[in-house]
């Protein structure tokens, strides 16, 4: 059983450049198939990475906003803060949310 790497070399060795039975330009589409593999793998990422707020997009100052409620929620209902603290902090979030 030949390997994957054995028969790109028989391939290339039956294509000598000589003839012009399916000349594939003496190899260089094994250049072209692996900068398409890099492009590929180039243009998934930058998608994943748009779709996770990596480009600071409004998403993701909206997570870290509702992150910020979650814990004042939570410091108010641990008694950590008065009622006062927490109107007067949750004032302050939104007018930073309208901003």
């Amino acid at each position: 059983m030949a390997t994957p790497l054995t028969t790109v070399a028989l391939v290339l060795a039956h294509f000598d450049g000589n003839s012009d039975h399916m000349n594939w330009d003496n190899g260089w589409w094994i250049v072209m198939m692996i900068a398409m593999l890099l492009i590929s793998v180039l243009v998934i990422a930058a998608v994943v990475w748009l779709a996770r707020g990596g480009a600071g997009t409004t998403w993701g100052r909206s997570r870290q906003r509702v992150g910020a409620l979650e814990v004042l929620d939570r410091r108010l209902a641990e008694g950590q803060i008065s009622v006062e603290e927490y109107e007067e902090r949750r004032r302050v979030l939104d007018a930073d949310s309208g901003a």
